[in-house]
């Protein structure tokens, strides 16, 4: 079973838990000892599971399990030992003596109702505070499993003895663990504050949240970020080239006719593709005409230095209406990439500002058909490209097909080709080592990621090429050029639903990579992410979170050039979070272990599904200031964002312009 299923079974236990527990006091106190009876041993039996549940997802990191080790199973014990020693004994002797009425006594209900507080402690600690255990946590659910228990027992007993004192203590308990819960987070709040602290995040305006003071160095040494840039001229032999994104707001018609309301790159969803060859100088002038929000334009995968990388308020201002901002960059990556705005970016790219980046190879000559499709939900429509209906093309037999396909959504989308024999040539604009052919199969594409397929158009009219996404919607439908058929035949007809997932991690085959799990790593951070209750700028927030913490008060990466880093990336929650580190390509080392056996995959974005550990590394080879985030931007916004700093960098930005 994968650890995600261990973690749904586990989850699934201490609901049951939860409810035997409860049942066998609700039961008692209905004067039925004998199903009382039976339903406690219900009750132990699915504690007994819970606890083996544990152990079987310890097998899998102390991530997984820490909260419940350290409390949950705790509580458990003590609230389920109680009251087997206390009811337990008193149910046996009504059932024997014929005694309803003993069944209902305050010493053997209130024991078995408060072996289910104990028991929904666990879930609750789970959902409600995630990861990581703290003392202050701790105290807060002790707190409130006695008030429970004290409440209960004042309800169906005449007199509780000492009820004041233990009142009194519990409220104490409860009021320790709050106070040790809000004091970090407000000594990290004012930390944040604090403009003499590298540590300080002021990318509030991508998320959406108010701006946090630049990180600017007190002694005014170090570099500052505005002074990264790229180059003035192209490399030799190459090209500027030139364009301008203007940011409106626009209704556009889709394919089908249908017209919705946007915010538009030159008013066209998606925006004006930009292309180059390797070495040319590329320069994008943007422009905001009326997003009120403000916009930049992030070059999505695209290693650009860091004062081009389109961060409001760390790289960058935000783009007003009636003003304009010059990026400027070398081509230097071949491959399929994709920019969008970074401001706001949940809702303004959902809403449209996105668009294609593609560079090819320095002399390569064009060849047959290269097609760049970004994958979005565009008001509520599955769209290609500008498409909301099936793109169709006439290509004829033997012709070189390349489709470049790009997800633009918050979510990954499940890819499949139909009708000819492929390869998966590229991934995140990186040539696979010797991808082999590929037919039948299903490609999970993660949110911001890219796929690059190359294939030969097969003869008409036999057959036709179709790329269906999630199954359901028909993307892109090739057919041969001038045969006079229909082309809808294996294609058209087949069935993808049952198709297996590629696995990339064994796909293609070995080759020299640049670094290996064995070297020496200079920096080594781990990041848990998760959900829970987390303080964000002093007010309380249900947060996606890394580490228990919510953005601003993430801690910052630090490294200095040339540091090989290592990032060990836990999903414990019951969501994908698409990783994506600004600035730097990661290679995968492991993924639940298991080190890749297939092509080295050089990611930008990489899927983490609920219950996996990645291990990635990269070299830290382009100094800046640099966002480390999940890119469902909808989790970023959440939380779910902090940042890699360079030693020596410096940010004047103040990140004000978030709505």
């Amino acid at each position: 079973m994968t650890t995600s299923g261990v973690m749904t079974l586990d989850l699934f236990v201490s609901v049951v838990a939860v409810a035997a527990w409860a049942a066998a006091g609700v039961t008692a106190a209905a004067r039925r000892p004998a199903a009382a009876a039976a339903l406690l041993g219900v009750a132990v039996l699915v504690s007994l599971l819970r606890a083996g549940s544990v152990i079987a997802l310890a097998g899998d990191g102390w991530w997984f399990v820490q909260e419940k080790v350290t409390v949950a199973l705790p509580l458990l014990v003590l609230g389920g030992g109680a009251a087997v020693a206390l009811s337990g004994p008193r149910l046996l002797s009504a059932v024997r003596h014929g005694r309803a009425e003993e069944a209902r006594a305050p010493a053997v209900v209130v024991p078995l109702l408060g072996a289910a507080y104990a028991a929904a402690a666990g879930p609750v600690q789970t959902f409600l505070l995630g990861y990581p255990a703290t003392w202050s946590g701790a105290l807060i659910l002790v707190a409130v499993v006695a008030g429970a228990v004290l409440i209960t027992w004042r309800a169906v007993a005449a007199d509780v003895p000492r009820l004041r004192a233990a009142v009194a203590v519990t409220i104490a308990v409860g009021l320790v663990g709050g106070g040790l819960a809000v004091a970090p987070a407000v000594a990290s709040t004012a930390d944040a504050a604090d403009p003499a602290d590298p540590a300080v995040s002021a990318t509030a305006g991508m998320t959406g949240m108010p701006g946090m003071p630049g990180m600017e160095s007190p002694t005014g040494h170090g570099v500052p970020v505005t002074d990264l840039h790229g180059p003035d001229a192209p490399e030799p032999g190459g090209t500027v080239r030139r364009y301008t994104l203007t940011a409106r707001t626009a209704t556009i018609t889709l394919s089908s006719g249908r017209r919705v309301s946007a915010w538009t790159f030159d008013g066209r969803v998606p925006g004006p593709p930009i292309t180059a060859t390797q070495g040319d100088l590329i320069e994008v002038r943007l422009r905001n005409a009326d997003i009120t929000a403000g916009v930049t334009v992030h070059w999505h995968g695209y290693d650009v230095p860091s004062g081009e990388d389109g961060v409001p308020g760390l790289t960058q201002d935000a783009v007003m209406p009636g003003h304009e901002f010059v990026y400027r960059f070398l081509a230097s990556q071949a491959g399929t990439y994709w920019y969008h705005t970074h401001e706001v970016s949940d809702l303004g790219v959902r809403m449209g500002l996105y668009g294609t980046l593609v560079v090819t190879p320095k002399g390569a000559a064009p060849r047959g058909l290269d097609l760049a499709l970004p994958v979005h939900t565009f008001a509520g429509a599955t769209v290609a490209g500008d498409h909301d209906q099936p793109i169709e093309r006439q290509v004829p037999a033997g012709t070189p097909v390349r489709l470049r396909l790009i997800n633009t959504d918050n979510t990954p989308h499940r890819l499949t080709l139909a009708g000819v024999p492929y390869r998966l040539a590229a991934v995140d604009g990186t040539d696979l080592h010797e991808p082999g052919t590929l037919g039948g199969v299903g490609l999970r594409l993660a949110a911001g990621s890219r796929y690059d397929l190359a294939f030969t158009m097969p003869p008409a009219p036999t057959d036709a090429v179709v790329l269906r996404v999630d199954d359901r919607a028909v993307a892109l439908r090739l057919t041969g050029a001038g045969s006079g058929g229909t082309g809808k035949d294996t294609g058209e007809n087949a069935d993808t639903s049952k198709w297996p997932e590629l696995d990339l991690t064994r796909y293609g085959t070995p080759a020299p990579a640049p670094f290996t799990a064995r070297d020496h790593f200079d920096r080594d951070f781990t990041l848990v992410l998760d959900r829970g209750l987390a303080i964000s700028e002093g007010r309380p927030l249900y947060a996606q979170t890394v580490n228990g913490q919510a953005f601003p008060g993430i801690p910052t990466e630090e490294v200095k050039k040339g540091d090989l880093v290592r990032l060990t990336v836990v999903n414990r929650g019951r969501e994908t979070h698409p990783w994506h580190l600004h600035g730097h390509h990661v290679l995968v080392l492991s993924r639940n272990g298991r080190a890749p056996t297939g092509s080295p995959l050089l990611l930008d974005t990489f899927d983490v599904r609920p219950g996996e550990v990645w291990q990635v590394a990269f070299r830290a080879d382009n100094p800046g200031l640099w966002m480390n985030h999940c890119h469902n931007l909808s989790h970023a916004e959440s939380g779910m964002v902090l940042h890699l700093m360079y030693e020596g960098v410096t940010s004047p930005f103040h990140g004000a312009h978030g709505g």
